[in-house]
């Protein structure tokens, strides 16, 4: 008979088989993966701290707030880069509709300045350049150097309307009043760009300042300058009737428009006529820049045919005609042309109520001898541009 064991213990029974193998197998499983995370980490693809966001399985899109902002803003980069390739080879895209799809990315929605005169304020300009901190600030490649109460600001409104085109709002007046600045203030004034972007600005007292040819030849001597000119006589109107909007008790239209009355002698120091001497004021540029660096665009024109004007300053430019009669509708009750859908807005857009003011009524004889005054001014500056404006008809 087996000797009995102490007294109350009891024999523990067999461990079963399966459950002694599950354990090995365990044990096998973790070693396994701690090696693999080992070997990843030493391969340097071990990424601590991320992890897929939740809702978008499989995607690799980081967790953390920072992570999840770098990834957006690397996708909308790429996605604006594919938009602006198609453009360039004239090639739309899946949806037909690379407009929207910039305007979505933000990239629409730049007016690019800001300041007195900017119909459009700078705080709209969030394109995605400046969202992401992308591209970098230029000096312009193109300058709307003139006249005054000719048309500049419309142009520069319906000009940024083209994705490849940044212009900053404020009238910089660098190389007339600011010159001492400096050119490092200058390029800090102008929005940032893309590659294919161009930068430009618009300064109507330029054209009449004597010293900014040279200055703006010693920036770049490519710089692309455009004039907007208007029918001297009606532009000298226009230049009084904004001055009599702020002082009302300035004299008469008459009354400064000549240094004898009696006589019919015009005073030619008044700067609303003295601008009007295109002719002259054009030699000077004339001695720094080729004639095929300076494009005269017509006031008149950009009223009647806004797309047509267009069209010459984007062939000017190099830039694509995307610019065309679809971005237009004419406000009869200003009388001038307005943008169906603005930069960086989706409604209509005309200019602001200082533009389209009344005029005051002047006496035909007045302007018949206006007229005559700036006949042979004229002619000579048709000669020189090789333009007929139409303006003694």
């Amino acid at each position: 008979m087996a000797p009995s064991g102490p007294a109350g213990a009891q024999p523990s029974p067999a461990e079963p088989l399966s459950r002694s193998i599950f354990r090995k197998f365990l044990l096998m499983l973790c070693s396994l993966l701690t090696s693999l995370y080992v070997f990843y980490c030493l391969a340097e693809r071990c990424q601590p701290g991320s992890g897929p966001v939740a809702g978008v399985p499989g995607r690799g899109i980081p967790a953390g707030p920072r992570e999840l902002a770098a990834w957006t803003a690397g996708a909308q980069r790429k996605r604006l880069l594919q938009l602006r390739q198609r453009r360039r080879r004239g090639r739309p895209g899946p949806d037909h509709n690379g407009d929207q799809d910039e305007q979505s990315l933000g990239l629409a929605a730049a007016p690019g300045g800001s300041g007195a005169g900017s119909s459009v304020a700078e705080a709209q300009s969030g394109t995605l350049a400046l969202l992401l901190d992308e591209g970098s600030k230029q000096l312009p490649q193109a300058i709307i150097i003139g006249v005054k109460k000719g048309g500049t600001r419309a142009l520069l409104e319906f000009l940024r309307v083209h994705p490849d085109v940044r212009a900053v709002g404020a009238e910089p007046h660098f190389f007339d009043r600011s010159y001492h600045k400096g050119l490092a203030w200058y390029r800090d004034l102008m929005p940032r760009t893309l590659e294919g972007q161009i930068t430009m600005e618009k300064t109507p007292s330029y054209f009449v300042t004597r010293e900014a040819p040279a200055r703006i030849s010693a920036m770049s001597k490519d710089t692309k300058l455009i004039v907007v000119v208007r029918d001297p006589v009606t532009r000298a109107i226009s230049d009084y009737t904004q001055t009599l909007s702020k002082r009302p008790d300035i004299p008469s239209f008459e009354s400064l428009t000549f240094r004898n009355r009696s006589a019919g002698l015009i005073d030619t120091s008044w700067s609303a006529i003295q601008i009007g001497l295109y002719a002259k004021h054009l030699e000077p540029w004339l001695r720094h820049f080729p004639l095929s660096q300076m494009l005269f665009v017509s006031g008149e024109r950009l009223v009647s045919d806004p797309a047509g004007e267009l069209r010459r300053v984007q062939d000017f430019l190099g830039l694509k005609r995307i610019i065309t009669d679809k971005h237009f509708y004419f406000n009869q009750t200003k009388g001038f042309p307005c943008l169906k859908k603005a930069e960086g807005s989706g409604k209509p857009h005309c200019l602001g109520k200082t533009k389209g003011r009344a005029h005051p009524a002047i006496a035909r004889e007045v302007l018949r001898q206006l007229r005559d005054f700036y006949r042979p001014f004229n002619r000579k500056f048709y000669q020189m541009t090789g333009r007929d404006f139409g303006w003694d008809g």
